[in-house]
């Protein structure tokens, strides 16, 4: 990666990092017993996930830039809308209790900061006007007839 992340890849990173853990612990607390992300399945659930892809391959395209900033600054712009419709299905997962579960557990808080962080960490990247990692080019002006 040779220190090409900037602190928007790496907030984003972070922010997914969180979600990725978020999927493994439990979400609601019902009389049945806990229920996982995976057990409460359904399409806010599916746009988290989007939003995750994204971040990651923000990260990827960031990290194997080579010639030109074009893939890395259109995985950004993805995934701030990614990341948008991320943070409201995150939302909607910590308002929503499915099969009569009582209360929430650790998971959506986790999955809601990390959404949040997804979202960040790409309006960062969009808004880093930093220098390029190349010099400019200058050409030599064409001699006149």
């Amino acid at each position: 990666m040779k220190g090409r992340l900037r602190v928007g890849e790496l907030v984003a990173l972070a922010g997914a990092i969180c979600v990725i853990v978020s999927l493994f612990l439990p979400w609601y607390s019902s009389p049945a017993g806990n229920l996982t992300f995976w057990e409460t399945f359904g399409p806010a659930a599916a746009l988290m996930l989007a939003a995750v892809c994204a971040a990651l391959a923000m990260v990827v395209a960031a990290a194997s830039e080579r010639e030109s900033p074009a893939l890395p600054v259109s995985t950004g712009v993805w995934c701030v809308l990614l990341g948008l419709i991320g943070l409201i299905s995150a939302i909607v997962r910590v308002l929503e209790r499915p099969d009569s579960a009582g209360s929430l557990c650790a998971g959506p808080w986790l999955g809601l900061v990390g959404a949040i962080g997804i979202l960040a960490g790409a309006w960062f990247v969009l808004s880093d006007e930093r220098p390029s990692l190349y010099r400019p080019a200058n050409p030599e002006p064409r001699p006149r007839p």
